[in-house]
């Protein structure tokens, strides 16, 4: 068996396009976009930040209840890549902005495992998760104290 192409220019460029895609859905809370790039399927898994989904129904009904959608931020660090035609992750390390209280600032992680189907590109499991204070690693966004 040989290894998959990685980082495939024009794979790449389909990813990081639809990733894009995605993170401007997620900042307006466009719930139809959102739910669109996850895998329909229950098989699908999203470790929130207070939760853990199993399946997309349950994604669904999260996105639904959320009142005012996800809390803002800006990308401090992104890294996708590919494997192959249809397989790729996107990672990304964000600080919260915006709306006040004790999580605004801080900073976050986001893991996403993508896999092209015949709809196209989607989500299949997803992680994201807030750095603790005083658990900021050295380098972009984070402390070199």
């Amino acid at each position: 068996m040989s290894e998959p192409q990685v980082n495939d220019p024009p794979v790449l460029a389909e990813v990081e396009a639809v990733f894009a895609r995605y993170e401007q859905a997620l900042m307006s809370n466009d719930v139809e976009t959102l739910d669109a790039l996850f895998w329909q399927s229950p098989d699908t898994v999203r470790y929130g930040v207070g939760e853990n989904l199993y399946g997309y129904d349950e994604i669904a009904a999260f996105r639904v209840a959320r009142p005012g959608g996800s809390p803002q931020r800006t990308v401090l660090r992104s890294v996708v890549t590919s494997f192959g035609r249809d397989f790729a992750t996107t990672s990304i390390e964000f600080r919260r902005t915006g709306r006040g209280g004790a999580a605004e600032g801080a900073v976050g992680r986001q893991s996403q495992s993508w896999v092209r189907l015949a709809e196209g590109w989607r989500i299949v499991a997803a992680h994201v998760s807030l750095l603790g204070a005083g658990t900021l690693p050295p380098g972009p966004g984070g402390d070199t104290a």
